[in-house]
């Protein structure tokens, strides 16, 4: 592990002075480059760093004893000792986390899209609040939402609803929000008082950007421009301004309506089909990766359940790490920090344990 880290902090100084070079910032794409490498190495460098200063107190503190005699120097020098000895085990493993490989996604923005699954209206509205919890949680970090498309049921709940969420390391967040999410509560409308149990899928996919290598055939594209339309047909525009892309080796239908212009829901259905099928390459891959899929929490299947809300009990569970929260009103209303951090730290536990073997 420490030649590793050794060559990565050469490389990390070879970066500072390549983009210290004169001309650097002459090929944009060269220097973008060279930009997120030293992000990404930043933070292994500066732990690194700090190991290396806590092993050397270490061994200056071990020095030093064995020659000085004066006590009160020799107490100061031990409780050093001991401050560093307690440390360098929690840096050793910081940094073999940090060493974890990356998913070259993880800094990247997201598109979610939620769907109603089982349970007719209470699995519409129930979508609805899931949608809304998860725009507070993003408000929460500063992170910034836009509603790509939604289908309404006119009741406040939603068939379905995309949207994208803007922040640095969104993706690295949030892709553990993949799967179905199940909700058990008694319904407005349930005289009996009866408990029912509904689903909503999540998918959570990271933006593609002009970067990714995915092409789209024009061949393989139907367009149609239509009036864009509010719940209930009530008109929104009265321009032939929404687009609708059919992608007729998938199947994947896009329909945008939220920009004012046709050109600007075009380009945004395109962006948004872009994202949809590299998730498909994506999601293809991680089937083919079987060994892998072991070594992390969940198996990242969209139909593997994965949490529980059940109001009843004011309980929310999530059954990959069997972790049980009551505070079920909170995490509705966006407080699902507590969870996601659970689930970094299990993910990582795994994959440390799974290059130990």
């Amino acid at each position: 592990m420490f030649d590793k880290l050794e060559d990565l902090l050469i490389r990390f100084e070879e970066l500072m002075g390549e983009l210290s070079s004169p001309g650097v910032t002459d090929n944009q794409n060269r220097f973008r480059a060279l930009m997120k490498e030293q992000s990404d190495l930043t933070p292994i460098v500066e732990k690194y760093k700090e190991y290396k200063a806590c092993k050397e107190t270490i061994e200056d503190s071990l020095a030093m004893l064995e020659e000085e005699s004066d006590e009160d120097m020799r107490e100061m020098l031990k409780e050093e000792l001991s401050d560093a000895k307690s440390k360098i085990g929690d840096l050793e493993q910081e940094l073999k986390i940090l060493l974890l490989p990356k998913d070259p996604a993880d800094d990247k923005n997201v598109i979610m899209e939620i769907r109603a699954g089982a349970g007719g209206d209470e699995s519409a509205l129930f979508a609805a609040e899931i949608y809304r919890m998860y725009v507070h949680y993003a408000e929460s970090r500063g992170w910034k939402c836009e509603l790509l498309e939604s289908e309404d049921i006119g009741i406040g709940g939603m068939k379905n609803v995309t949207f994208m969420v803007s922040g640095t390391g969104a993706y690295s967040i949030l892709k553990y929000e993949s799967g179905t999410h199940r909700v058990q509560r008694v319904p407005e409308t349930e005289s009996g008082g009866r408990i029912h149990t509904s689903t909503i899928t999540v998918a959570v996919m990271p933006e593609a950007d002009e970067l990714d290598e995915i092409e789209i055939d024009e061949k393989d594209i139907k367009i149609d421009v239509c009036r864009a339309s509010g719940a209930g047909g009530q008109c929104v525009n009265t321009t032939d301004s929404a687009v609708r892309l059919t992608h007729f080796p998938t199947g994947i239908v896009i329909y945008s309506q939220t920009e004012k212009s046709q050109i600007q829901n075009k380009a945004k259905a395109f962006a948004l089909l872009k994202t949809k099928l590299m998730d498909l390459q994506r999601q293809e891959a991680h089937d083919a990766e079987a060994e892998m899929r072991k070594s992390q929490i969940g198996t990242g299947d969209r139909s593997e359940k994965i949490r529980t809300y059940n109001f009843p009990q004011g309980r929310v569970t999530d059954h990959r790490i069997n972790l049980t929260l009551y505070k079920l009103d909170k995490i509705m209303n966006g407080d699902i920090q507590e969870i996601l951090d659970a689930l970094i730290a299990a993910d990582q536990a795994a994959k440390l344990a799974k290059m130990n073997e």
